[in-house]
């Protein structure tokens, strides 16, 4: 395998080392909210997210999900947000110091990644990472629709190193054309 991914952006010339990595500051629920929301009904800190709306609690984790890159060590990153149950988050929460490897939950996909355009939900499995890294996200395949979702397919059998280019290229700079 090659020991990094790099290519020569054919948006602005730029040479970009290191696999991709894209993130979202914060799920898209929340992203919606005004601001006077934002500050009454929502806690936001760098890994948890809680929305106290009047109909009920939305929780949200923060989490990696990787779609890996034929030939390359390093998979492209996606740093997404996750729902999860009152239980789950709560299970979460109080396991962070202590995480198991490989505990996790169900949830949805909280964020739209423009490059993957898709307008349903994409439910998901989040796996707990011992080493105190992030979780990780791995979308259902077998989902109504996944097999044409190319978020789900890309994830489950990797991508070419062209296409890694071109989708890192349409995430920096939008789509050209």
């Amino acid at each position: 395998m090659a020991a990094i991914f790099a290519f020569t952006c054919t948006c602005c010339g730029e040479v970009h080392e290191g696999s991709p990595s894209f993130g979202f500051a914060a799920p898209a629920p929340y992203s919606r909210l005004t601001q006077a929301e934002q500050a009454s009904i929502a806690e936001l800190s760098d890994d948890l997210c809680v929305i106290q709306h009047p109909e009920g609690r939305q929780y949200f984790v923060r989490a990696i999900l990787e779609v890996p890159i034929h030939g390359v060590d390093e998979p492209f990153l996606w740093g997404v947000w996750v729902s999860a149950s009152a239980s789950s988050f709560e299970r979460y929460v109080e396991s962070y110091e202590h995480a198991v490897q490989g505990d996790g939950f169900f949830g949805w996909l909280s964020n739209h990644i423009g490059v993957y355009p898709w307008e349903q939900s994409r439910p998901a499995n989040v796996y707990i990472q011992a080493d105190g890294t992030r979780p990780l996200v791995v979308l259902h395949r077998n989902a109504e629709g996944a097999d044409s979702d190319a978020l789900v397919m890309d994830q489950h059998e990797g991508i070419s190193i062209a296409r890694a280019q071109a989708l890192a290229e349409q995430a920096m700079h939008g789509s050209r054309g």
